[in-house]
């Protein structure tokens, strides 16, 4: 009767409890078991990405590197444009005589540093990512920036102080003729006497650029006024 006292007093209702942690625990470390089962065999490795993502980003790559390209082309023509504002205008060119004058240095460095970079100058950015020389022609076209902005500085800080008086009194001459030899009020016989004075003014200190020359003789010729020679870096010319 002690026995089955003993029984009967025993308190069943722990053993569920019990039971219920000690199946969580096997359940956990059966599920531990499984998942180390499955990185030993590679079965929890990250999948590769879908080829369609793949190509997407190959895309998106290739139109950045298509976009630094295109900027890259415009920033070369940004620095033309600014030369072709002293190129067309020889008014401009006689204000600032050094940005023709290949006896100082910095104008040498400028114009080879112009021929370097239109001479790697791609047709296209798809050109320029084709044959690989992107890199060449970035390094050619800040050379050319940089060449420019010193050598722009340098001429309008000194404008015609470097230059001998007799040649000062010259470019100051050259310049007033020049108001009369684009003036539309002039006859075309004052013009046109105006302008052959201003070229022998102008011989031996100023090397007058071709484009120079030909916008002015039409100005000349048909008597156009002050900022009227056509092709100007404002009408979108680079």
């Amino acid at each position: 009767m002690v026995g089955m006292d003993h029984w009967a007093n025993f308190p069943w209702w722990l053993i569920f409890p019990i039971w219920a942690m000690a199946g969580g625990g096997f359940a956990a470390r059966r599920r531990g078991r499984r998942r180390t089962q499955e990185l030993s065999h590679g079965g929890g490795a990250p999948s590769r990405p879908p080829a369609t993502d793949v190509r997407a980003d190959r895309r998106a790559q290739q139109e950045r590197r298509v976009a630094s390209a295109r900027q890259l082309i415009a920033d070369h023509d940004a620095v033309n444009g600014r030369w072709l504002a002293y190129e067309l205008d020889v008014a401009r060119l006689i204000d600032f005589p050094m940005m023709t004058d290949v006896r100082e240095p910095l104008t040498v460095d400028f114009i080879r540093a112009k021929r370097a970079a239109d001479g790697l100058r791609p047709g296209s950015p798809e050109a320029l990512l084709a044959d690989d020389g992107v890199a060449e022609y970035r390094e050619a076209v800040r050379r050319y920036e940089v060449a420019f902005d010193l050598a722009e500085r340098e001429a309008v800080r000194l404008r015609d102080a470097h230059y001998s008086e007799g040649e000062q009194r010259r470019l100051a001459q050259a310049r007033q003729l020049l108001r009369v030899a684009v003036d539309p009020g002039a006859s075309a016989n004052e013009r046109q006497v105006a302008y052959t004075r201003v070229r022998r003014e102008l011989e031996g200190i100023i090397v007058l650029p071709v484009e120079a020359v030909a916008a002015l003789e039409r100005r000349v010729v048909l008597g156009l006024p002050s900022g009227s020679s056509g092709r100007r870096p404002t009408d979108g010319a680079a």
